[in-house]
């Protein structure tokens, strides 16, 4: 299934309008060069789930729109400044298929154009009037950050384990859907249980999501992604499906020299001379049952999200929360 063709497109044809003019206020504010570049990246595409997910959660709980709206703005624009600096650590020239701001600016300005949008996601979190969603905003950005320098700061040399992963696409990915799904019962100041009911879905779509990215990061193409193939692995990033594939090859020496290879020009801007190398192990790992193996442990994710939503009343907005859920797994490589 298409994005385009998801209930939440319909439903929300209004509210996410809404909330993209909501983050292209921040223009006002910032001079050229700046204004334009980062109104292009809000307007760069994407399915907008993020968002999706917190105006539906608003809807599901009967949370008024003029609030919502600001939340699933923050939301989006939190997701948007951590893309910018995730490109500068990551030294990545082309996003969706275009350049980054990484490789059009000075290191110096890409930084502060990334903190402008963390500022402006903040101020825009604040809108809510929620101090307890001020608070839930606050601390999935310090798990966000904590999680980059948890990444920057750990070898590159060794395996990591799948706890180390989970943990990693955690604060990657999921805090943020987390976040995006536990705002309706945020907004509307229903008990722990509930919050956390749907926290705890948010995370496991985001878990879901993430796990095919990864997947796709090896098995799609390079026009379908945006960028280039194998980014991760030469990074020397392992992730769930490369984990799995050296679990049942651990005798593949290649990936040892990838990890080596890594750790030793982390920060420049060459991660993997040996193109070769990589070519011949991102060949294997297609032919290999690692990624139907990683697809199904997002499948199970997945389900396991999607059951957590059963408990409250069967709305048109409730099934376009388990509609997105079910998306995350089928995107196709």
């Amino acid at each position: 299934m298409k994005s385009e063709e998801l209930l939440y497109t319909t439903m929300l044809r209004d509210e996410l309008p809404a909330v993209r003019a909501t983050m292209l206020e921040v223009q006002q504010r910032l001079p050229d060069p700046v204004a334009p570049a980062l109104a292009a990246i809000i307007n760069g595409g994407g399915k907008q789930l993020r968002p999706a997910l917190a105006l539906l959660s608003a809807r599901m709980f009967d949370a008024d729109v003029e609030n919502a709206v600001p939340v699933a703005a923050a939301v989006e624009m939190l997701h948007t400044a951590t893309l910018i600096h995730d490109d500068l650590i990551d030294n990545a020239l082309m996003r969706r298929g275009k350049q980054t701001l990484n490789a059009q600016w000075s290191a110096a300005a890409t930084v502060l154009a990334g903190d402008v949008a963390f500022a402006w996601a903040a101020e825009l979190a604040t809108r809510s009037q929620c101090l307890r969603l001020i608070k839930h905003f606050s601390e999935t950005l310090a798990i966000i950050c904590s999680g980059e320098l948890n990444q920057m700061f750990t070898t590159r040399a060794q395996l990591p384990t799948e706890a180390d992963y989970y943990r990693r696409i955690f604060s990657k990915t999921a805090s943020l859907f987390a976040l995006a799904a536990e705002s309706g019962p945020l907004l509307m100041q229903r008990d722990e249980a509930d919050v956390q009911r749907l926290r705890m879905f948010g995370k496991l779509v985001g878990e879901a999501f993430q796990i095919v990215d990864d997947v796709l990061d090896f098995m799609g193409d390079e026009v379908t992604l945006g960028k280039p193939v194998g980014g991760d692995l030469r990074q020397g990033i392992i992730t769930l499906p490369v984990l799995y594939y050296f679990r049942r090859h651990p005798d593949d020496v290649r990936l040892h020299a990838v990890l080596a290879r890594a750790e030793h020009v982390r920060g420049h801007n060459n991660y993997m001379r040996n193109e070769s190398t990589i070519q011949a192990l991102i060949a294997d790992l297609r032919q290999s049952d690692a990624a139907e193996w990683a697809m199904q442990q997002a499948e199970t994710h997945a389900a396991e999200a999607s059951a957590l939503l059963d408990i409250f009343p069967d709305t048109t907005y409730r099934q376009a929360m388990q509609e997105i859920t079910a998306f995350a797994v089928q995107r196709q490589y």
